[in-house]
């Protein structure tokens, strides 16, 4: 099974909810180091066991990227490509709110 970045959250016998993020293939292995994650920590009070329900939230891995502003300006001010490229071109100027070229 495929590694899945998840959110665990679990309130503690204070009322206090905490979520940790984790990297786990299965359900019950998110909330098993979900679980491992909080404990231990002294900001997390005891967690009941029982009817306490812990929550996990798959979330998708994050991506970051770095555009430098030159690179940028030199794409959107580029004459011509794909149709595809053009379109998404003036979508972005309009965005920014500056003239469509035709």
């Amino acid at each position: 099974m495929p590694l899945r970045s998840c959110r665990v959250s679990i309130q503690d016998t204070h009322g206090v909810l905490h979520t940790v993020e984790v990297t786990a293939a299965t359900l019950f292995e998110a909330v098993a180091q979900g679980l491992a994650a909080l404990q231990g920590d002294e900001w997390v009070a005891q967690i009941a066991q029982g009817l306490n329900v812990v929550k996990v939230s798959v979330t998708s891995v994050q991506i970051e990227h770095a555009v430098k502003l030159i690179d940028f300006k030199n794409w959107l001010e580029r004459p011509g490509g794909s149709p595809r490229e053009v379109t998404q071109r003036q979508r972005v100027r309009a965005i920014l709110g500056t003239p469509v070229s035709r």
